[in-house]
């Protein structure tokens, strides 16, 4: 829903890539922005500005060398829209944090997970593309 993987992936991603790299989320749905990925995401300097989720039919650019997705509906999406499409398709599986209940803190440790997580995937994918693996320069 482009409420908490997704945002966070691409905040993450402008702190670990090049400037270079071409960066936008979007989700199989449109959902609401999640307030623990800003307090997340401050925890590391990071924001999301004015992000607003939106959908893939958002996009104004509709041409990526990579699709990471995070969640089993996002990648069969993704694999059917891509159809014939020269571009790569990674699935990451990532934990969804809104589920987690307990207290604030417990939800906060889910969400930090989901960071740290996310963080370690964009720096592979930083070093594979550094030595020749997946290149390009625009992904989603």
């Amino acid at each position: 829903m482009n409420a908490i993987r997704s945002p966070m992936a691409e905040a993450i991603a402008h702190s670990v890539l090049p400037p270079s790299v071409y960066v936008a989320s979007a989700g199989v749905k449109c959902g609401e922005r999640d307030p623990f990925v800003d307090v997340i995401l401050a925890e590391h300097g990071l924001a999301l500005q004015n992000f607003q989720p939106r959908a893939l039919e958002d996009l104004a650019d509709g041409y990526f060398d990579l699709v990471v997705t995070m969640s089993p509906e996002a990648h069969h999406v993704a694999l059917d829209r891509s159809g014939a499409e020269a571009v790569a398709v990674e699935f990451w599986p990532m934990p969804d944090p809104s589920v987690v209940t307990g207290s604030r803190q417990q939800i906060l440790d889910a969400y930090r997970d989901l960071y740290r997580r996310i963080e370690a995937k964009l720096t592979e994918l930083r070093e594979r593309a550094a030595s020749g693996g997946q290149s390009g320069d625009r992904g989603a």
